[in-house]
């Protein structure tokens, strides 16, 4: 089995690109190679993450390209150019277009801090995700890895876990419980995903035996 180079897009602190790296480290996700960590933000700590283990830290300007088309075409030769497998997005603020699903159709992974299909779609990121789960005074709550698609958090889910929500949670609270099982769930899709056990028919996603 070829091991599979990895590409993390990330915008902000990187807390799940360390989940992933931790992961190969402690050999929990294995068959993987990360190649580069692609930002849209230069200040991004994730690229401090990388750059501090050694793999490569790339920023790509948007505002060096007229538009977003243009943008992510960069992003797909760049990424092209290191042969990577699959993509990760880890927190990367960005809509990718079309073009750049279709060119790794089926490889790219994100992961969202709701159970979809709740509080999710286009504009459902950050605070506003769990501030809405709160004010709609739902029980339980939690993340999702799933493939990526042509639309905004409707790819077929690969792994999902509840969080329960509790009478005095804040914003805060929920956030920091959600995002400690987005560490623990994107490890374990991009490990399976590495190793093949991943196998997508139509919107359900079978996970083959270990």
């Amino acid at each position: 089995m070829a091991i599979k180079r990895i590409a993390v897009l990330a915008s902000g602190r990187g807390t799940n690109l360390q989940a992933v790296m931790d992961g190969i480290k402690s050999g929990r996700v294995r068959n993987a190679d990360l190649r580069v960590v692609v930002s849209d933000n230069p200040k991004a700590y994730a690229l401090e993450r990388a750059r501090a283990s050694g793999i490569e830290a790339l920023w790509i300007n948007p505002a060096a390209f007229p538009g977003r088309e243009e943008y992510n075409l960069e992003l797909i030769e760049q990424l092209r150019k290191r042969q990577v497998d699959l993509v990760v997005l880890a927190g990367y603020m960005r809509i990718l277009t079309a073009e750049f699903v279709r060119s790794f159709k089926d490889a790219i992974i994100n992961v969202h801090p709701s159970l979809i299909p709740s509080f999710c779609g286009k504009g459902y990121y950050g605070e506003r995700v769990h501030r809405e789960a709160l004010e709609y005074g739902v029980k339980v709550t939690g993340a999702t890895v799933h493939f990526v698609d042509e639309g905004t958090d409707t790819g077929p889910i690969i792994l999902q876990q509840a969080v329960e929500v509790l009478p005095e949670d804040t914003v805060e609270s929920l956030a920091e419980r959600v995002l400690e099982v987005e560490h623990l769930l994107l490890p374990r899709a991009v490990d399976l995903y590495c190793r093949d056990c991943l196998k997508i028919e139509g919107r359900r996603v079978w996970i083959k035996a270990d």
